[in-house]
């Protein structure tokens, strides 16, 4: 079904012509065969994450499908075997890490979305080692909302006031809409920098309080986090984490000319994107003027603040754009300046089956002689061909010689310089798998048994596909922001920046859309080849090598540093069993065990020796520093009032957890009754990247560096903290342990954002690598951790020098470490309940209905689902996705009623 063509005819319009080319011995040729060799040397990776729902609660899982392909062919990659999938918060901080091993390109897992987990915008974020070479900007990144399902019966929402004062407005409501009037609001504002301030306000007879956005700080950071403490007419205080806007009302816009400057005295079309300061597009409109004030043409934006128009720069003129905005103010904006002489490739995508593709250039470059022109996908040549040495040359591109996706054409000199550059989006179906049900009926009982078969037309090979059946009426999908497999692998991972609405363009494909496709392509950032250093051999720096298994290694050698050769290095675990193994030292005393397979928290013990038996010798492994957490480019997708957003999957989400309540089936710690207790938190100096939700240093006592440095072991400095206790290795609040009469869970330990289990032993954690701990005992310091801060918080930060997260469980002692490195995460299967008829069963109001990742279908194409329906009436809808051996992706959605 996919055709990759190295070479194809072209179908000439207009007085001017082109000629295919035979490849030759000239500058021209050998770029391309660099360019050959460097696709085959350094292949790139792409990631897409199948998501079970586009929104969860806590108490929910996120189940997940990973797809990871060759960039090159779309098929699945065999460059990396190991994934890294994370849960990123608001405040960038990583608060769950899964470790995948892949097969073939496929993986899948899952995130139990514990109590303590803060509402907000959070972000899954997906890699290989072998991808960080290229950089974040092509990582799967995709912001997800999780909400709070606990009834604390206060639903806030979130307005941005523009104008000469502007201001946030947060309005506090119960369930049923009725404002909390007259009720006292405590709140801090803490900035994407960690700079925070705090306030006090009263709600007003609408059950708002305004923060105002202060002059000269705007532009300090793009959001903010507010943690507002509510006082009830009970005096009960409930705590809420809310995002505002700390930018002003602005809009930017740009002016991009196609191919990558302005000519004179040639048309030129030239791209508009404007993006206001919530991240998102703004449509604008206005005119072009002259130096001299005269008007030129009009333009208008179409879709998401992107549109384009046509201006022919003359000899010796600037222009300008008057832009008018939505709110009736204008702005005059300075357009590039054009050059004196130059090409032009401009290339028309609206017709369904065709590309029109035209090539210009000044008159005084006719003499330069032909031109060379290329499209390539990621390194493969698709169309190679020359232009004739004329000034202005047409020609018609069929589209279904190309591959789906991001396609680069590119125009050269005869000495292979690149002289403009463009791309453009193919959406050729033969590259697409269709997925059919046959014997899906219109309509299905509840509870009903369904044993569906699927056809995946066209196949002739084996492919990987994942399925998620939801109730529409619980999880609405918005259908123009929808990731999928053909968003992100043919359009976002090629694509730098904040994609808005990626899914409207793959929802039709009619005439306006595709128009509306091209103004994307016209003003995103794309992953570009580097020509000159290309043609000058300047390869590019493998920092992380692609990683195939697990492994653990490093170097012996003496207390001077010199490395010990043929030295002995033996490993031991009895975490998951007896596990033993020993090497050698190579001549560079350098030791490897490859090929290891582990789960996370498995703790080995490493002994170095030699021949001798001295004692005197250093074991020091080789550490991957963690990947940097990057601001989140998908702003656009934030929301504020996400309450207000999912109040359905709200409320069916707290019956859904009662239920499981009653049932047994869902472990949540008992909250203590929230009192009154004055502050005792000490202000101590603390890392800006701690994890503390209430804001680093806001803690009942906090456990410096220094006092750290005294401590050989973790339980060793909190037993000089007051009111707490610890005992093997566990925290617990004295509190706590009176309130529950004796009966107290150990206190939560948070470290780096990462929750930990409870019974998780804080020794294991070496004090020499830890900047601070943060105790959190008291009620107003533990109300925003929820239920799970009912026996007390412990939030551990590491040290990370710039933000770099040391390996916090190696210790070393001469020639012997422990090390706890991140290990497998453990498999865990989606629970379908059987309904056995005749008998009694509790109701099922599952918002997830169906969930499985592992279908694997051979040359017919056959696949078989099997699941039962939920006692929930509405539109079931079902999700497919997958993709062959052979790189051809599939992507159906079918619906039922149940009644």
């Amino acid at each position: 079904m996919k055709k990759r063509l190295l070479l194809f005819s072209l179908v000439l319009t207009g007085l001017f012509g082109l000629s295919a080319f035979t490849l030759r011995d000239d500058p021209f040729t050998a770029l391309l065969k660099k360019l050959e060799e460097f696709a085959k040397k350094y292949p790139q990776e792409k990631v897409h994450l199948h998501l079970d729902r586009p929104y969860y609660a806590v108490g929910d899982d996120i189940w997940f499908k990973a797809y990871v392909v060759d960039s090159r062919t779309n098929m699945p990659s065999t460059i990396s075997n190991i994934l890294y999938v994370e849960l990123i918060s608001e405040q960038n901080i990583v608060v769950r890490q899964a470790v995948l091993p892949m097969h073939e390109g496929i993986s899948w897992g899952d995130f139990k979305l514990a109590d303590g987990l803060a509402e907000g915008n959070y972000r899954i974020r997906a890699y290989t080692q072998w991808m960080r070479n290229a950089g974040p900007d092509f990582f799967f990144d995709k912001t997800i909302k999780i909400v709070n399902t606990a009834p604390d019966r206060v639903v806030t929402k979130t307005t941005y006031q523009s104008g000469q004062e502007a201001q946030n407005i947060i309005n506090f409501a119960d369930q049923s809409g009725k404002p909390f009037t007259g009720n006292t609001v405590n709140y801090q504002v803490v900035l994407e920098n960690g700079i925070s301030t705090n306030a006090k306000a009263t709600t007003d007879a609408n059950g708002n309080i305004s923060i105002p956005i202060v002059p000269g700080k705007t532009d300090v950071a793009k959001m903010a986090k507010v943690i507002a403490t509510l006082t009830l007419a009970n005096k009960q205080k409930v705590t809420k984490v809310i995002s505002i806007r700390t930018s002003p009302a602005s809009v930017d816009v740009q002016f991009l000319p196609e191919g990558g400057s302005l000519v004179q005295d040639l048309p030129n079309r030239i791209g508009i994107k404007a993006v206001n300061a919530e991240g998102r597009g703004e449509d604008v409109s206005g005119t072009i003027i002259d130096g001299d004030g005269t008007e030129i043409t009009t333009f208008k934006t179409t879709y998401l603040g992107m549109g384009s128009f046509s201006l022919n720069p003359m000899l010796g003129k600037t222009y300008k754009a008057k832009v008018q905005f939505k709110n009736g103010t204008n702005r005059l904006i300075d357009l590039p300046a054009a050059t004196a002489s130059g090409y032009i490739l401009n290339i028309n995508n609206t017709d369904s089956a065709k590309m029109l593709v035209k090539v210009m250039r000044s008159e005084g470059l006719v003499a330069k002689g032909e031109l060379r022109l290329i499209a390539q996908q990621n390194g493969n040549v698709c169309l190679e061909t020359k232009v004739a040495a004329k000034i202005l040359v047409n020609l018609s591109v069929p589209k279904q010689t190309l591959p789906s996706g991001v396609v680069t054409f590119t125009l050269f000199t005869a000495d292979g310089v690149p002289v403009a550059e463009r791309i453009a989006f193919i959406q050729n179906p033969a590259t697409q798998l269709r997925v059919e049900a046959p014997g899906l009926k219109p309509s299905y009982a509840k509870r009903a048994d369904m044993n569906l078969g699927l056809s995946v037309a066209g196949m002739d090979t084996k492919g990987s596909f994942s399925v998620a059946v939801t109730n529409e009426s619980i999880i609405t999908p918005d259908l123009d922001n929808e990731s999928n497999i053909l968003t992100s692998l043919l359009l976002s991972s090629e694509l730098k920046g904040y994609i808005e609405k990626p899914n409207h363009y793959f929802l039709d494909n009619s005439a306006k859309t595709r128009a509306e496709l091209e103004n994307l392509m016209l003003t995103q950032g794309w992953r570009k080849i580097d020509w000159a250093a290309l043609a000058k051999d300047q390869l590019p720096t493998i920092p992380f090598p692609a990683e195939k298994n697990l492994k653990i290694s490093g170097i012996l050698t003496d207390r001077k540093g010199v490395p010990t050769v043929d030295g002995k290095v033996s490993i031991f675990s009895s975490t998951n069993g007896l596990f033993s193994n020993a090497v050698q030292t190579d001549a560079q005393g350098k030791f490897l065990f490859d090929e290891m397979d582990y789960n996370d928290s498995t703790r080995f013990t490493l002994q170095g020796s030699n021949a001798k038996k001295q004692k005197s010798l250093k074991l020091k492994l080789d550490i991957v520093p963690d990947q940097v957490v990057t601001a989140n480019r998908n702003i656009g997708d934030f929301e504020t009032d996400i309450n207000g957003a999912l109040k359905d999957y709200i409320d069916n989400g707290e019956s859904y957890f009662e239920d499981l309540g009653k049932r047994g089936l869902l472990s949540r710690t008992i909250m203590l009754k929230q009192i009154e207790v004055k502050s005792t938190s000490t202000k101590k100096k603390v890392p800006e990247y701690s994890a503390n939700l209430n804001g680093p240093g806001s803690a009942d006592a906090v456990v410096t560096e220094d006092e750290l440095s005294t401590s050989v072991t973790l339980s060793q400095a909190l037993a000089k903290v007051m009111g707490i206790y610890v005992s093997n290795g566990s925290v617990y609040s004295i509190q706590a342990k009176f309130a529950t009469m004796g009966s107290a869970q150990p206190m939560s330990i948070i470290l780096d954002g990462l929750a930990l289990s409870r019974d998780y032993n804080i020794d294991l954690i070496n004090a020499g690598d830890v900047e601070s701990i943060e105790v959190l005992r008291s009620a107003n310091n533990l109300v925003i951790y929820g239920v799970s801060g009912g026996s007390g918080v412990i939030i551990i930060t590491t040290k990370r020098g710039v933000r770099k997260r040391v390996p916090v469980t190696v210790s070393e002692i001469d020639s012997k470490i422990t090390y706890t490195p991140k290990g497998y995460q453990v498999a865990r299967q989606f629970y379908v309940p059987k309904h056995e008829p005749g008998t009694e069963q509790q109701l099922d109001l599952r918002p997830l209905v169906y969930w499985n990742p592992s279908l694997t279908a051979g040359a017919d194409g056959k696949l078989n689902l099997s699941f039962s329906n939920s006692d929930q009436i509405g539109t079931y809808r079902i999700v497919v996705e997958g993709v062959d051996d052979k790189g051809n992706l599939a992507r159906q959605v079918f619906k039922y009623q149940v009644n």
